[in-house]
């Protein structure tokens, strides 16, 4: 199912490629989760994977977090490469032990690879108030042996994938659910990975670092349209892979600019931007012209109410009065 060059595929569609690629590729591949084969999983990803792969590759589990999470760990341990999916990022809490205490340091204790990949739609924007909501990539980042990745395109989603499931290590792949239909671009043709721990210049420029990842990569590089029109020259930068993250692209991009600006939906104490900023204040001092900004959620459990989700979300405004006052400097 690769792309032509004329065929705009969605971020949800790409991952749905990227799991039948992997599934036609290798045979140790399996997917398994709530309602991954009969229904085609809560945001329809899986479907069609059922009809063409069958029940042993496609396995819908029962209503329980640790019993998927510890099935998928103990099939990659036998050789297996399961994608195991949590019908929402916040119930990866409730297999949280299975992720970082067992699968994140069984390489560590016994040599032995693990190439498990639990998969989640993470991410505010769509009205799942603060049970349905959750930014859980720093809670994994903080865990030596986990790899974690978020990914901000269609492209990069497919790519990433792809390789997360081919990886002897364990991966926690957060797909906000915001992009899911919102998000659609033309894949390049045929089959293709993306390295994983790699950033992604989105937009050139000498006057600003933008450094983002997930659902505001878009909102970013709008800001940056604006900032243009005022004669702002700004950068965008994509993680993309939040740990291990390309901190060699970002401080020769600060390098460049001397300016940093760094977005997450997350809230703000001890997000990955901290981690970044850290960095940038620790090695890149010395190029700096303006105290590093940050846009971030408030530290606040995602609103239930409509508008106060939308003023929770950090947004197009925000992130372009933010760039403004790091660029006055």
């Amino acid at each position: 199912m690769a792309s032509t060059t004329n065929e705009e595929v969605t971020f949800l569609d790409a991952i749905n490629q990227a799991l039948r690629e992997e599934l036609d590729r290798d045979q140790d591949v399996f997917i398994l989760g709530e309602d991954v084969a009969g229904y085609g999983g809560a945001f329809k990803v899986t479907k069609g994977l059922l009809d063409d792969y069958g029940p042993e590759r496609v396995i819908d589990m029962p209503l329980a977090e640790a019993a998927i999470f510890g099935s998928a760990i103990g099939a990659a341990l036998m050789g297996m490469r399961p994608v195991a999916e949590a019908q929402y990022a916040d119930f990866l809490a409730c297999g949280f032990d299975y992720i970082v205490n067992e699968a994140a340091k069984y390489h560590y204790r016994s040599g032995h690879p693990v190439p498990v990949v639990f998969r989640a739609p993470s991410g505010a924007g769509v009205r799942g108030g603060p049970f349905h909501s959750a930014s859980p990539e720093a809670w994994f980042a903080h865990v030596p042996g986990l790899k974690v990745v978020v990914p901000g395109t269609p492209t990069d989603a497919k790519g990433l994938l792809k390789s997360a499931i081919r990886d002897d290590n364990p991966v926690v792949f957060l797909e906000h659910k915001y992009l899911y239909r919102h998000e659609k671009e033309v894949l390049p043709e045929g089959e293709y990975t993306i390295p994983l721990g790699k950033a992604e210049i989105k937009r050139q420029g000498t006057d600003l670092s933008i450094v983002t990842y997930g659902a505001m990569l878009r909102r970013s590089l709008d800001a940056a349209d604006k900032l243009a029109e005022r004669g702002h020259s700004v950068e965008v930068i994509d993680l993309r892979t939040i740990y291990p993250w390309d901190s060699e692209m970002i401080l020769e991009s600060v390098e460049k600019t001397s300016r940093a600006l760094l977005v997450q939906e997350d809230v703000r104490t001890l997000g990955i931007m901290s981690e970044v900023g850290a960095v940038i204040a620790d090695e890149g001092f010395e190029s700096l012209d303006a105290p590093v900004g940050r846009v971030t959620a408030p530290d606040s459990p995602v609103p239930f109410s409509p508008p106060l989700e939308d003023a929770f979300i950090p947004s197009v405004e925000r992130i372009v009065e933010a760039a403004e006052k790091t660029l006055a400097f």
